[in-house]
C-alpha cells in the first residue's frame, strides 16, 4: 500500500540523492537513464530506484525504516542537538550518548552563567 511522502521525507531523499548518489549529476540528472532523476520528484512510497534503495538509503537508517516499513510511518522525533532521528518508543531524548553529553554541558554552562549573573544571552 503506497502512501504520500511527508515534506521531511522528500527533503531527506533530495539531500541523500544530491550528496551521495553516484548516478546523479547536477547538469544531466540520472546518468544511467540520461534524464531527470526519478527520486527527486518522488511524491509517494512505492517503487524506488534500485541503486538508491540498495546503496544510498542505508546511509539514513531512520529514513530507511520509515520508507520501507509497511503501514503508517513511525513518528521519529529529531534530536535537539544534531537533528538525527530518535526512536519514539522510549523516553530517550537524544540520538546518542555524545549528544546527551553535549546537551548536559550546555545546560550546565547556561546554569553557571545565570548563577554568576552573566546572563544566558551573552
Amino acid at each position: 500500500m503506497a502512501r504520500e511522502l511527508t515534506r521531511e521525507e522528500k527533503r531527506a531523499i533530495r539531500a541523500l540523492v544530491t550528496k551521495w548518489c553516484a548516478n546523479y549529476d547536477r547538469e544531466c540528472g540520472c546518468l544511467p537513464l540520461d534524464c531527470e532523476c526519478y527520486m527527486l520528484g518522488k511524491c509517494w512510497t512505492g517503487a524506488y530506484c534500485r541503486y538508491f534503495r540498495e546503496a544510498v538509503l542505508p546511509l539514513d537508517p531512520a529514513l530507511e525504516v520509515s520508507l520501507l516499513s509497511e503501514g503508517p510511518r513511525p513518528d521519529f522525533k529529531p534530536c535537539p542537538i544534531c537533528g538525527e532521528a530518535v526512536p519514539p518508543d522510549r523516553r530517550q531524548a537524544y540520538c546518542s550518548a555524545a549528544c546527551a553529553k553535549k546537551a548536559h554541558r550546555r545546560q550546565q554552562r547556561d546554569y553557571m552563567r545565570k548563577k554568576r549573573g552573566w546572563g544566558v544571552d551573552n
